[in-house]
């Protein structure tokens, strides 16, 4: 008897469906990725800048969350590290998916456990990209930064 590409194809994935080997790594949430990078931003402030560089985003149900640096030029000594957590509800990411943009809010806490509060718009401009604007009012002062996204999919690692 021939086998045919295709049969060969069904028995090699069912063999490993039912090993559980490809199981591991389907995420059971409506959208396919659970990364976030985003490119580092720059905002203007009077007589000088701000930088602000974010970690990846990584996706735990209905929020993102990663770490960050800022950086005060030339006041250096006003720069801070922290951790940024951002919840996007199943009907935003779904919305997301299907290209529509959507507004965000999330919060923030820098290195010395202050408060900040986050603000921002998704806008995709295709599957898997988009621009991304992002407000971070920090000690009364709203810092307005301009970016880019890119989704990702890592599979989980799973340890025997």
């Amino acid at each position: 008897m021939m086998w045919s590409r295709f049969n060969l194809g069904c028995l090699c994935l069912s063999i490993a469906l039912s090993s559980g080997a490809l199981r591991a790594t389907v995420a059971p949430e409506l959208t396919p990725w659970n990364q976030v990078a985003i490119a580092p931003m720059q905002t203007s402030i009077y007589v000088g800048s701000v930088s602000l560089t974010p970690g990846i985003f990584v996706r735990h149900g209905t929020s993102i969350a990663t770490t960050y640096e800022a950086k005060v030029r030339p006041w250096f000594f006003w720069g801070e590290t922290g951790v940024i957590n951002i919840s996007i509800p199943e009907p935003d990411l779904a919305r997301l998916a299907q290209g529509e943009s959507i507004n965000f809010t999330g919060s923030a806490t820098n290195h010395k456990n202050k408060p900040r509060s986050v603000t921002g718009r998704a806008q995709p401009l295709d599957a898997t990209t988009g621009k991304i604007k992002v407000r971070i009012k920090a000690d009364g002062v709203e810092l307005i930064f301009n970016s880019t996204y890119r989704f990702s999919f890592k599979p989980a690692v799973i340890t025997p």
